[in-house]
């Protein structure tokens, strides 16, 4: 190695160290596995203020929505579309039964997300959420945004069964 490259190298810039991408930071176009199944991610609906995501999971033909909130540990839950109709968010209940299956409400709160990809609603502002949970630990969640609502149905998901596959 030459004198005036031992030089070079002392003044030269070290590499920044590649950071892990981790599940808060996935965007249209990685792959993650959920529960056994490999899925891309095809939206992402990013509610900074609770330092949450919604990913939209796409495999085939299926959709599915990935919650994943960062509060003491990161927290997960797999939800599918069901159908429903609310008229008011004011009037969202604190019960809803469901195919005979009774959901209390767990949390209600409201933020500004930004949208990113797929995603039910396809630009971002303020959107409302209520989850629910049922007593044998089913989850079921209402969004209202722009005058519309969604609602989906679904279930806790442990960490060790995400995994990220490809992450841009």
């Amino acid at each position: 190695m030459s004198i005036w490259k031992r030089v070079g190298n002392l003044f030269a810039k070290p590499e920044p160290p590649i950071r892990e991408k981790n599940v808060l930071g996935l965007a249209p176009g990685d792959i993650c596995e959920v529960s056994l199944v490999t899925y891309e991610v095809v939206g992402r609906v990013h509610n900074r203020s609770r330092n949450a995501v919604v990913l939209t999971l796409q495999d085939g033909q299926d959709i599915a929505y990935f919650h994943i909130e960062e509060r003491e540990n990161i927290q997960y839950s797999l939800y599918k579309p069901i159908d429903g109709r609310l008229d008011n968010p004011n009037e969202v209940p604190s019960i809803v039964d469901l195919d005979d299956v009774a959901f209390h409400l767990e949390e209600e709160y409201d933020g500004n997300v930004l949208v990113t990809g797929k995603a039910p609603f396809m630009q971002g502002g303020e959107q409302h959420v209520w989850q629910y949970q049922s007593d044998d630990n089913q989850l079921l969640r209402i969004e209202w945004q722009n005058g519309r609502f969604m609602m989906y149905e679904g279930e806790s998901v442990i960490p060790a069964d995400v995994k990220i596959i490809r992450a841009s």
